[in-house]
């Protein structure tokens, strides 16, 4: 029997709850997470089933001060795993918890905060690429009497922008609406 696997995963910016109950399914079923590569690529290894909760935190300003905000969250009982494109991944068994709702946030405004910190570090250097890289070149490259090849591809880049902006938009909507 392997004791280590490989899966192939893409979560966007706004799923990260998404992919914390993923590495907790896989937890479930005996596949304690190791690390994320470059790749999408989730490497596990196997494990005792066990109900293990996994947290993300994106804080840049955290990983800066890494120690200390390892730290941290080591001093609550949480386990650092990995800093992975600007998040920090740690998990936590369930029987080590006072509740089975224990999170690294401690309240709304918490969660909120982060929320607005993955708006910052995500979201805004892509609008300012969409805005200042893809929209221009949309109208150089309508233009272009020699071809239209690029001017579609930055339509299909301008139309797959507007959708992930939407769904980020749709999802803090969301989760602001229901704290």
């Amino acid at each position: 029997m392997k004791d280590k696997k490989m899966m192939l995963r893409f979560f966007t910016v706004p799923q990260w709850t998404q992919e914390q109950d993923y590495l907790r399914s896989q937890h479930n079923n005996g596949w304690k997470f190791k690390k994320v590569d470059w790749l999408c690529c989730y490497h596990f290894e196997r494990c005792e089933p066990e109900d293990v909760k996994y947290q993300l935190d994106f804080n840049p300003e955290g990983i800066n001060h890494k120690s200390e905000y390892v730290q941290m969250f080591s001093d609550c009982g949480w386990e650092y795993i990995q800093d992975f494109v600007g998040y920090s991944y740690f998990r936590k068994p369930v029987s080590e918890m006072q509740n089975q709702d224990e999170e690294i946030f401690c309240d709304d405004a918490s969660r909120l905060d982060m929320m607005k910190r993955v708006f910052k570090g995500k979201m805004i250097p892509l609008i300012v690429m969409f805005l200042c890289v893809i929209l221009p070149q949309i109208f150089v490259q309508n233009h272009n009497t020699h071809s239209k090849i690029l001017y579609y591809v930055f339509v299909v880049l301008a139309v797959l922008y507007l959708i992930l902006f939407s769904i980020f938009a749709y999802q803090f909507w969301k989760y602001k609406k229901s704290l």
